[in-house]
């Protein structure tokens, strides 16, 4: 039986193939072009050796993604690196002991014929071990966020432009099929003009992750998205994926951002807020509202892109129209009910019906087919260290996204509309 990732690929490359006849298209995703190259097979015989370091939760996927598809794209786990006995263990069991193992990720670097490494530590430590890895002369795939202030963010990015080597932060909406579709069909003009975006990420939970019995001096180590040294909490975690697909849509970056931040449920010594919201503005004037809470996950994760014309909701992979076709059966009735409604006023009531949510269907955005992200987004990094270059757009979305979101944990913590220090642009 054929390789399901095959035949999903095999859609996706299709996909690839109808975007090369749109300019606009994939000039809005030219990441994309990579996969379209012809040239590309021809190098393919090359081996590509990876070291990965941080194997907690995101990197024992990141690195399960690369062993999917290591044997049919010539790619070798050649090291691991963790400094916490249980990831250490856990990565020498998925590389079956065959990749060289390390908890002192500056031993790792020192290997010969490295070609990269894939970066999944916590935040606070994604801007030292970058910077050591591009001086070392290695390609970078770096989890989002950057890097947990503003100034290692710059840093990263400045290091990467010195060394010229890639820097691909791990944003893997900017690979969906439903997020490309979607994108194309904004720019072709589907939705209007759009006007405004909003987006947001509900959980119920406290975020912990249980600590080894009789270890409470773990607690930092392994809950550091709840302290303030080590994580801006849901800013740079949650905020930073949605945003960054406001700025793709709207091919822009903020000027301001207003935020608020408040920590009233979880009372368990957690620094972090346990629930945000935030709202930017961008140069045409439209505005792009963001909240995320941890105390009721009702409405999940959602990125709404609203127009003149129709909507979005891209997690469900749904565009509605905002004056869908009338079924001619039902026409009549509802202008009957419009009669009603708004031509008999009684006496001493409101002049006005109130508006309500459309209880439309809608159509799906994209085909209803599955491609993993996460794999085209490694799949792409292995193929530009291959070429030895990728599309600047990659550090400049991910270095946008990041910097906003922690000038959005700004906002909240001064109360004051901030916007970008000039020194910080790129």
């Amino acid at each position: 039986m054929e390789d399901l990732y095959i035949i999903n690929r095999r859609e996706f490359l299709k996909k690839i193939s109808l975007f090369a006849g749109s300019s606009v298209a994939l000039a809005s995703m030219p990441w994309l072009k990579i996969f379209r190259d012809e040239t590309y097979a021809k190098s393919a015989n090359e081996k590509v050796r990876l070291g990965f370091i941080g194997i907690g939760d995101r990197g024992s996927a990141l690195l399960q993604n690369v062993l999917a598809f290591a044997k049919p794209m010539n790619v070798e786990i050649a090291a691991i690196c963790d400094n916490y006995e249980p990831n250490y263990q856990r990565a020498i069991k998925f590389t079956n002991g065959k990749a060289k193992a390390f908890y002192n990720y500056l031993d790792l670097l020192k290997m010969k014929d490295l070609d990269g490494v894939v970066i999944a530590t916590p935040l606070h430590e994604h801007a030292h071990i970058t910077i050591d890895a591009l001086d070392a002369g290695l390609h970078v795939f770096c989890e989002k966020s950057m890097a947990r202030t503003i100034e290692d963010s710059k840093k990263m990015y400045d290091e990467h432009l010195r060394t010229k080597r890639i820097l691909q932060i791990g944003h893997q909406r900017v690979f969906s099929p439903v997020y490309m579709d979607a994108i194309a069909k904004i720019r072709r003009g589907d939705l209007g003009r759009l006007t405004h975006m909003r987006a947001y990420w509900h959980r119920n939970g406290d975020w912990r992750r249980p600590l080894p019995k009789g270890k409470p001096e773990l607690e930092k180590k392994i809950n550091w998205r709840l302290y303030n040294a080590f994580s801006a909490g849901l800013f740079t975690e949650l905020l930073s994926h949605q945003l960054q697909v406001a700025n793709w849509i709207k091919e822009s970056f903020p000027t301001s951002v207003v935020a608020n931040g408040s920590l009233i449920y979880w009372k368990d010594g957690r620094e972090v807020y346990d629930h945000i919201s935030c709202l930017y503005f961008y140069p045409d004037n439209s505005q792009f509202l963001y909240d995320s809470i941890t105390t009721n996950k009702h409405y999940g994760c959602e990125e709404q892109i609203l127009g003149t014309k129709g909507s979005m909701e891209l997690e469900l992979n749904k565009v509605y129209q905002e004056k869908p076709p009338t079924p001619p059966a039902i026409l009549q009735l509802i202008n009957d009910i419009e009669k009603d409604v708004f031509q008999t006023i009684p006496i001493g009531g409101a002049s006005w019906v109130p508006e309500t949510a459309a209880n439309i269907k809608g159509d799906y955005i994209s085909d209803n087919y599955k491609m993993d992200e996460t794999k085209l987004q490694l799949e792409a990094y292995v193929r530009y260290i291959r070429e030895g270059k990728a599309p600047e757009e990659l550090p400049i979305q991910g270095y946008y996204s990041t910097v906003w979101s922690l000038l959005a944990e700004q906002a909240a913590n001064t109360q004051n509309r901030v916007t970008l220090d000039e020194k910080y642009r790129i």
